[in-house]
């Protein structure tokens, strides 16, 4: 079988599928997943209704039959042979490619403590539904890691009326790619929700009933949760000789070191105009990358240059996050109703915004930032700190000039 071959059928290579078919890509299109349910969205994950966790299927069976897609459920790549453009699946079955994407994603980080095995991981409908349906209203739960995942997790654990500690090595929780003011307040609304946070602990051992922190201390829980980030799945693409780094390395169309294989979504390492390699972790860009590598594999030449965003939602407070905000960069705060904006300037020109505030609040103005940065302006600070200010009057000014 020729024609396009994608290994792993996450939000990526599920959209990197339709979007070559879209571009006219008329020979065979085959999605290989190691999960033995439709493609589905991760982030309904950690949002669960009435204690039932969501599965979001991207598409049904007869949308992929109609695409002309070919879906091999339940199966993983165990093999991949660059020179014979060849795939070896786990169930002994070959795959031949004329063009192959790597959309293999990302794996929890493992811990390296004592006892580790009994901590639950929170990446897959799997690994939710067995959280989920172990964490009862009175329970208690210690979630390890202090990033988006752990907080998103805590906050909805504790509207579950679970008691929930989280333990993180920084001093801070939320101090990887979160604005520091916008983490502070989150901090502070998990602490006014009941959260315990042990900062700055590494972790000594986890039994079965407690987590036992580096200072000596014990932190009693009936369920344990690692959080504590992903790798990329590049295992594959080393073992193929393909060139790697902090993921599987790409240029700006999304190409690997081999001209017949791509890669997209969480695993890939796209090319920085600054120079080297960055990888991005987001629903978002997980889909654009794919729509832009199956274009790029159905035979256009098109490159990467999406602005990275993110959002996060905790109790009823809704963060969003585009570009990359750097502690180097000038920060310009507006107050915008109950919430705020952080906008951030390189030498004057905008690169990046974030906003905090209830609900969805503040998406039209992080959208309104989106198309400001895509524009390269150098806006005037007092401007953009003035809720006076219509940003969408700065972008009409800016797309005039």
């Amino acid at each position: 079988m020729d024609g396009i071959v994608i290994i792993g059928a996450g939000e990526a290579g599920t959209r990197a599928a339709f979007a070559a078919r879209e571009a006219g890509f008329a020979d065979a299109v085959t999605l290989v997943g190691s999960e033995p349910h439709l493609p589905y969205e991760r982030p309904p994950l950690s949002k669960p209704l009435e204690g039932t966790v969501q599965m979001k299927a991207i598409c049904g069976a007869e949308v992929l039959e109609a695409a002309g897609i070919d879906y091999l459920r339940g199966v993983s790549a165990a093999g991949l042979d660059t020179g014979l453009r060849s795939v070896t699946l786990s169930d002994g079955r070959s795959l031949h490619y004329e063009k192959l994407l790597l959309a293999t994603g990302a794996r929890p980080r493992q811990l390296g403590c004592p006892g580790a095995h009994h901590a639950l991981d929170f990446r897959t409908y799997a690994d939710a539904t067995a959280i989920f349906s172990r964490a009862q209203a009175g329970g208690r739960v210690a979630i390890i890691g202090g990033g988006l995942i752990g907080m998103e997790l805590a906050a909805v654990l504790r509207a579950k009326g679970a008691a929930v500690s989280i333990i993180e090595v920084a001093p801070k929780p939320l101090g990887r790619v979160i604005p520091p003011r916008f983490a502070a307040k989150l901090h502070a609304r998990h602490v006014e929700e009941g959260v315990q946070f042990h900062l700055g602990q590494g972790i000594a051992e986890i039994t079965p009933g407690s987590v036992l922190l580096a200072d000596g201390s014990q932190v009693r829980a009936d369920i344990v949760v690692a959080a504590i980030g992903v790798l990329p799945d590049m295992a594959l693409a080393e073992a193929a000789g393909l060139a790697t780094g902090n993921g599987i390395l790409t240029d700006v169309s999304l190409r690997t070191s081999d001209p017949h294989v791509f890669a997209a979504g969480d695993c890939a390492a796209i090319s920085h105009a600054g120079g080297g390699h960055i990888r991005f972790e987001s629903w978002r860009n997980a889909r654009s990358q794919a729509e832009t590598a199956g274009r790029n594999m159905a035979g256009a030449n098109e490159t990467f240059a999406a602005a990275p965003w993110f959002w996060s939602d905790q109790y009823d407070l809704g963060l969003q996050v585009a570009g990359l905000p750097l502690p180097s960069y000038q920060s310009v705060v507006r107050s915008v109703g109950e919430g705020e904006l952080e906008f951030f300037l390189d030498n004057g020109c905008l690169v990046a915004a974030a906003g905090l505030g209830p609900g969805n609040s503040l998406a039209k103005d992080i959208k309104l930032a989106e198309m400001l940065i895509a524009a390269g302006i150098n806006p005037d600070p007092e401007a953009l700190e003035d809720p006076g200010v219509n940003l969408k009057s700065l972008l009409k000014s800016a797309r005039a000039a």
